[in-house]
């Protein structure tokens, strides 16, 4: 029994550390002090940090990836959280129908779902000239993600609360606000989270529905790295890190990871 713990144990860790090592690579080259992003580094330094935080093109990728990330997360929420309430609650026979009409987009390669989205822009005179259909493309990736969160908690949910509170005169939205809401609350913030770590480190999505003169920061990693090889590129895949990480701590401070556990 000891050596099977042993074992189970030594598997886990080495899943963890398969896991890690790439983002651990990344960090540490970020401070390399050398010309070339390489691994071990040559030294220490923070002089591609400075350059990552006084590139124009780099900050203005950084900002439009957190806004494209925090108003898909937000615009999910509000499609996401009706919709597996109706799912849960209310579906009837077509419950599996618009339970896979909701999760279609993980049916195809992200990069079909961006064709196919520019096709349909194109057609209905939108096309890239505005980052409308950037937006849009990403809410339509982040609500499949969320949809599964929401309703694994409404799951976990007995429909006799909702019952009891009708039964002392509640209405349905009285109900939904004071009694659902808060106990769904786990799976709103655990998908809010998958929703803005989705978009703001999407590439195929942004590739075709990013407008002419914008472009998010992975897609900006990527074009820098096709001409310089240097540590810039890791610096902002560092900062990047740290602002999912970021939220993640956010999330841990206002309502506590131990609240997303079901």
């Amino acid at each position: 029994m000891k050596g099977g713990k042993l074992l189970l144990g030594a598997a886990v860790t080495s899943v963890y550390v398969f896991l890690m090592l790439p983002i651990a690579i990344v960090v540490i080259a970020s401070f390399n002090s050398g010309k070339y992003l390489k691994f071990p580094p040559e030294g220490f330094s923070l002089r591609w940090y400075a350059n990552f935080f006084g590139s124009q093109p780099f900050m203005d990728a950084t900002l439009l990836s957190f806004v494209l990330a925090v108003v898909a997360a937000a615009v999910a929420t509000v499609i996401a959280v009706p919709a597996a309430l109706y799912y849960v609650r209310h579906a009837g026979r077509w419950r599996e129908t618009f339970r896979m009409l909701t999760l279609a987009p993980l049916l195809l390669p992200e990069i079909l779902t961006a064709i196919a989205l520019l096709f349909f822009y194109y057609q209905i005179g939108i096309g890239t000239k505005s980052a409308l259909g950037l937006y849009l493309g990403h809410v339509v990736i982040c609500i499949p993600f969320f949809f599964l969160q929401v309703t694994s908690a409404l799951y976990n949910i007995s429909p006799s609360l909702e019952e009891a509170a009708r039964s002392l005169g509640a209405t349905s939205w009285t109900s939904f606000r004071r009694v659902t809401l808060p106990l769904i609350k786990p799976g709103v913030i655990n998908g809010a989270l998958f929703a803005f770590i989705i978009s703001f480190d999407n590439v195929s999505i942004s590739l075709l529905l990013k407008g002419v003169g914008t472009t998010t920061l992975p897609m900006q990693v990527f074009d820098y790295l096709r001409w310089d090889f240097d540590p810039t590129t890791a610096a902002a895949s560092t900062v990047s890190i740290a602002m999912t990480l970021g939220a993640v701590i956010l999330v841990d401070r206002l309502v506590g990871l131990r609240a997303m556990r079901y």
